[in-house]
This record gives C-alpha cells, sequence and structure tokens, in this order.
C-alpha cells in the first residue's frame, strides 16, 4: 500500500513539478537573466530562511535591450512543491513588507556598448519586503510602462533546515558498472519533526546539475524508519552520466579567446564562432561548471554594463539528422527547450547550427536531444560516462498535518568526481 500511494503521488507530480521550476522570459527584450543566492553563481538559488549572511541574499538581474528606462514592478509568490502558486495562502502569510507592485530602482546604462542596453537588479529580502515562510518562490516583474504586461518570472528557494539530508553518487549502478550511468544513494532524517505519513507529507526531488527536464520526483524510499527514509539500489534514482559540458569564454570581441575559433564583424554585430563540436568517442576530463555562467569582458570593470552583445553560432558536427529535436541547453538557457535555442541540421555541412545572441562572458552548455514523445536526454554524438564530474540536488519538502503549504526543510548539493 505505502508503494502505490508514493507510486501514485509521482504520477500526479511529475508533469508540473518537471516543468513549472525553471525561469520563464516572455519579452524579446529582456536577456542575461540571472537568479543567484548571494555571489554563489555556480549553486542553485538556494538561500535559508530569517539568515542575514550575504549568501542568502537572492539577486535577480536582467538586461532591456533597449536605453529607455522602463519602470518595472514586481510580485511575489509561495510556490508548492511542484511550483504552483501556494492558494491556501493570503501575501500577509509570506512576505513582511509588500508582495507585489514593488518597483526596481537598481538601474544602470550600458556603457560604450554598440548593443545598447539597460541593466536591472533586485536583492530579495530589502527594505520593502521580507520572506517569512520557506519553500519556492516565483518572482514576476512587470513592465508599467505597457500595462503591467509580465516580462519574465524567476524561480529560487527558501530553506528552514530542519530535516537532514544525505546524498551519496556511485557509477556502480542497477543497470551498467563503471560504463554510462551515475546512481544516487540518499537518506532523509526527520529531525524533530513529526512525520505520521511520510507519503502524504514528504515530497522528495532530486536532480542532476541543475536540470528540471529531468528530475526525479518523489522515488518511493527502499527503508521507512521511525526517524527517516532512505533510498538504496532504486533505480529511478538512476542518471545517465553524460559527459564534461563544452565551454568557452568572450572577453575581448577583437580577439578569440577560451574556446573560440574566430570572431568577425559584420557591419552591425560582433560574430563569435565556438569551436564546432563533434562526436566524443572517448571520455576526456575538462574542468567546467556544468551549465553555469558568469558575465565578464577582458577590462573586468562593471562588468555587467560594460559587456558586449554578440551573436554566438553553435556548430555541432552529426553526419545525420537525428529522430527529435536538439537544442542547446544550460542554466543560462533556463532549462527550456524553445525556438531559440533549437538547433537546424544543414545538409552541406552536416552539422546542427544555431545562432544565439548573447552577453560576453563564461559559458558552459550542453546539447540535448528531445525525442518525438517530448522525453530529453543527453544527444548521443556527447557520450556518456561514468567518469563525468556531475553535480546532484536533492529537495525534500514537508506539509504537517493542517498546514497550508509546503516548507522546504531540507536541501544537500553534491559534487561527484569518480
Amino acid at each position: 500500500m505505502y508503494k502505490v500511494v508514493y507510486a501514485l503521488l509521482l504520477a500526479i507530480m511529475l508533469p508540473n513539478a518537471a516543468t513549472a521550476q525553471r525561469n520563464e522570459i516572455y519579452n524579446d527584450r529582456i536577456a542575461t537573466l540571472k537568479v543567484v543566492a548571494g555571489t554563489n553563481w555556480q549553486l542553485p538559488p538556494v538561500i535559508r530562511l530569517n539568515s542575514t549572511s550575504e549568501a542568502d541574499y537572492i539577486n535577480i538581474s536582467f538586461d532591456d535591450l533597449t536605453h529607455t528606462y522602463q519602470r518595472y514592478t514586481y510580485k511575489i509568490e509561495h510556490c508548492e512543491a511542484d511550483w504552483t502558486v501556494s492558494d491556501e495562502l493570503f501575501a500577509s502569510d509570506y512576505v513582511d513588507g509588500f508582495a507585489e507592485g514593488n518597483t526596481i530602482e537598481d538601474m544602470e546604462e550600458s556603457l560604450n556598448t554598440n548593443v545598447l542596453y539597460n541593466h536591472y537588479s533586485i536583492t530579495i529580502p530589502n527594505k520593502y519586503c521580507k520572506l517569512k515562510l520557506s519553500g519556492n518562490y516565483k518572482v514576476t516583474v512587470y513592465d508599467e510602462n505597457a500595462n503591467n504586461e509580465p516580462m519574465f518570472t524567476a524561480c529560487f528557494m527558501v530553506l528552514d533546515p530542519q530535516m537532514g539530508v544525505s546524498l551519496n553518487v556511485s557509477s556502480n549502478t542497477d543497470i551498467d558498472i563503471n560504463n554510462s550511468h551515475q546512481q544516487v544513494t540518499m537518506a532523509v532524517n526527520y529531525g524533530g519533526i513529526p512525520v505520521s505519513n511520510p507519503p502524504a507529507q514528504i515530497k522528495t526531488i532530486v536532480t542532476q546539475n541543475q536540470r528540471w527536464d529531468n528530475a526525479k520526483i518523489n522515488a518511493t524510499p527502499q527503508f521507512k524508519m521511525a526517524d527517516g527514509l532512505k533510498w538504496e539500489h532504486n533505480k529511478y534514482l538512476i542518471f545517465d552520466a553524460g559527459n564534461e559540458y563544452h565551454k568557452y569564454e568572450i572577453l575581448d570581441t577583437h580577439h578569440p579567446t577560451m574556446g573560440i575559433e574566430k570572431i568577425e564583424w559584420d557591419g552591425k554585430n560582433h560574430n563569435v564562432y565556438p569551436f564546432a563540436s563533434g562526436e566524443r568517442l572517448n571520455y576526456l576530463y575538462d574542468e567546467n561548471v556544468n551549465g553555469a555562467f558568469y558575465i565578464r569582458n577582458s577590462d573586468n570593470i562593471e562588468n555587467d554594463r560594460t559587456s558586449e552583445y554578440v551573436l554566438v553560432h553553435y556548430r555541432l558536427h552529426c553526419p545525420y539528422k537525428v529522430n527529435g529535436n536538439v537544442y542547446i541547453n544550460a542554466i543560462w538557457t533556463n532549462n527550456r527547450f524553445i525556438p531559440k535555442y533549437k538547433m537546424e541540421y544543414n545538409k552541406e555541412t552536416s552539422c546542427y547550427e544555431a545562432t544565439v545572441q548573447q552577453k560576453q562572458g563564461y559559458y558552459s552548455y550542453q546539447y540535448v536531444l528531445v525525442d518525438p514523445s517530448g522525453v530529453s536526454r543527453i544527444m548521443p554524438t556527447e557520450g556518456s560516462f561514468y567518469q563525468t564530474e556531475n553535480t546532484y540536488q536533492a529537495y525534500v519538502y514537508y506539509k504537517g498535518q493542517g498546514e497550508r503549504y509546503d516548507r522546504l526543510v531540507g536541501y544537500q548539493n553534491v559534487h561527484y568526481q569518480s
């Protein structure tokens, strides 16, 4: 009965939780959306409840690709574990201050750039709003100059660490040993929280490299104990190991830097060509940041307003057109499979190609294939090797009897190295 209930919960939650967390941009004027906890740009946007540490402030920043001031306001909403809005809560339940209508006051114009833009930023909590509850949050930004048109939604999480979470990763899996997969083992200790009905009160999410398209939602634990749960040799917690992410860095618009083959000026834009990718038959270690990105240029001064926008031309050698759609995938694509990041097959060059407008900086990325049924997996040309360094994240939510919202009470992030 216990496993049946867990399976039912999984079936109900999987469609929503795997898609709704990801940041979403609604207007093409918005670019380079960043959601960072403190200055930890490589980690998920998770902060601790009621902490005053600099690491426990959420910093949201973005560019508007105009030099015209826009009066932007934002709305904060608390969400359940599946990222649906917590409709049983009032704004006053989760925000001390104002949950909506706050104006974004921090704005800078770009300086000496070919592409003009304004850079905006928000820090939460701030003098207008402080968060009172743990859980998932989304911030929607509106343009008051355009009848409050929504521009984008940014997501982050607030942790109240009342449960202990341990996370281990091994290449000795229930599918193969030291081959192409990695398997997660997890344990949750309830701490002092009363848990009488784990399937109804506990929700878990495990992600690889902060990807939500292949997140493992509510895996059924093998062991249920009085003080916690354990997942061991759980086939649902097996991930394709994949390969190291590709990377490049655009520090200068005139001279190629790391990972860049050439840069050309077409009279209007700087065109940047990372080295073309090809089939990777063997594993080769290459240090990277698993899809993260960092904005900077060679001067490394006021990077957010002096870095240039360029056109980046991606090329993936592939001898034939695959069955499905190929996308560039990373944290900076918001883990979304949308036309902007879709690659088109060029028969003349035998390459999948895409051109994306991006800001100068360091970028890591991978190629993902979405098959006709909508299932995503690493592009076969990338290869999958057990030695691949990946990060894994576990999120544990709790809703007690009579409570009105899902609390984030446990979190763990580990870096796997073979």
